[in-house]
């Protein structure tokens, strides 16, 4: 009995021992279900976020990356603060300045993203890794810009002045926008210019967010890559002769960032065909490239002369049309083209032509129901247009200057340098237009 009974505590032994030296049966977890950020998608004439519609209230927040420094360009408390009041009201895509270039263009903005050819100012690109990473808890998207025709970031001016030595042409100075923007356009043929642009490009889309820790190429929060604020052929007939090298860099540079980064869009940040030329057959051509996934144009009623807001009782009524025949005209050509269309840029100034905060906003909010009132309707109708970005969103900033232009360490607003500041800002304050946006936001979202 006694043998049986040590036989059996051997067994037992074994058999504990054998137990120990399993690896423990580990016990479910509970997680919470967090679905991934999407990327945004084409479908036809549609964007697309997770498998469903895509439709967007979107501004231009250009400084956004300016807000995001760490230092004593940036104000992140303003910029958490204005995203929030943006979300509030249903403002979900802001398109933003990713380049800027050093300058000696007296309206430029200042600092610079690019400091020399080549060189970058780190503090800025992580002011611009802290703005993604805010919009990604906000679920926002982004459109990022990366050259600009116009003269007060830098832009395509001053990559010609790079790299041909010349003194940089200053339309400020000179006032003779023709021969500007004639030299804006050398940037399109000159290959050192072309090499040092795509070298910036390569380097953001493959920079790794210091915030998120997440490649920019690999951030949903990233909805487009857009080649250049409102890029152009030229002017007039001499810029005619440009149109086949204008078509070509756009082709080029869209498949360079498309092989970089193929999991997002690419547009180019056309006005449409104002920004062609007047030219629609030219504005088609450049959208044509199977690298840039959808359209986009800007709507300028004051600049284009279609309305004047110191006569605007007897302006309005014809601004407005001729405002809508040009929309529904880009509407018409992206129903054909089958690709999404955005309305990415349109500004209208505050009443009396008074860029003070207090000036009222009557006509301004008057052409924003019109122009979302229209939006809406074609929308809903399976129309290509997809969204759209006012000019501009300027928030809790104010400028002191009797001037009203601007100067390095003042605020900044959504106007650009070259522009008086208030000229085409949303403040805070502006509660009718603010609930002008909420409303067309809701039955965006809701398509």
């Amino acid at each position: 009995m006694k043998q049986l009974q040590s036989l059996m505590g051997l067994i037992f032994i074994l058999v504990a021992m054998t137990a120990c030296n399993k690896a423990p049966v580990a016990e479910p977890q509970q997680h919470s279900v967090v679905e991934p950020a999407a990327f945004v998608q084409v479908k036809g004439k549609q964007f697309q976020l997770a498998g469903k519609p895509y439709y967007f209230v979107g501004t231009n927040f250009w400084y956004g990356a300016y807000l995001g420094a760490d230092g004593d360009n940036g104000d992140r408390a303003r910029l958490i603060k204005e995203l929030d009041q943006l979300k509030a009201a249903g403002v979900t895509n802001l398109r933003v300045l990713a380049a800027s270039e050093a300058s000696a263009l007296v309206m430029s903005l200042k600092p610079a993203i690019q400091t020399a050819p080549g060189q970058v100012d780190e503090e800025l690109w992580q002011g611009l890794d802290f703005l993604l990473s805010e919009m990604a808890k906000r679920e926002m998207k982004a459109v990022l810009f990366l050259n600009n025709f116009w003269q007060w970031s830098g832009g395509m001016s001053q990559y010609v002045a790079w790299q041909t030595g010349e003194p940089v042409l200053d339309p400020d100075l000179t006032k003779d926008w023709n021969a500007f923007m004639q030299n804006s356009a050398r940037f399109y043929r000159l290959a050192e210019s072309q090499q040092l642009y795509r070298s910036l490009i390569q380097k953001l889309i493959e920079r790794t967010n210091t915030v998120t820790g997440v490649a920019y190429k690999a951030d949903p929060t990233i909805m487009s890559w857009q080649l250049a604020n409102e890029p152009r052929p030229g002017s007039g007939e001499a810029g005619a002769e440009n149109a086949q090298v204008y078509v070509q860099w756009v082709n080029d540079t869209a498949q360079f960032i498309k092989q970089l980064a193929p999991q997002q869009l690419v547009s180019t940040g056309s006005e449409g065909s104002r920004g062609a030329l007047d030219d629609m057959d030219l504005f088609i051509k450049a959208h044509q490239s199977p690298y840039v996934d959808y359209l986009t144009f800007h709507l300028w009623p004051k600049n284009w002369q279609w309305f004047d807001i110191t006569q605007a009782e007897q302006t309005y009524a014809s601004g407005l049309a001729t405002a809508k025949t040009y929309i529904e005209q880009h509407i018409a050509v992206a129903d054909q083209m089958n690709k999404p269309l955005v309305m990415e840029e349109f500004g209208i100034e505050r009443d009396g032509a008074d860029y003070r905060p207090e000036a009222t906003t009557v006509w301004r909010d008057k052409f924003y129901t019109e122009f979302f009132q229209l939006i809406e309707q074609q929308a809903k109708a399976g129309r290509a247009i997809a969204g759209s970005n006012f000019w501009t969103w300027s928030g809790a900033g104010r400028t002191q200057r009797a001037d009203f232009i601007w100067q390095v360490g003042d605020d900044y607003l959504g106007d650009p340098p070259q522009e008086p500041q208030g000229l085409n800002s949303v403040f805070d304050q502006d509660q009718s237009t603010i609930k002008i946006l909420t409303e067309h936001a809701k039955v965006m979202h809701a398509l």
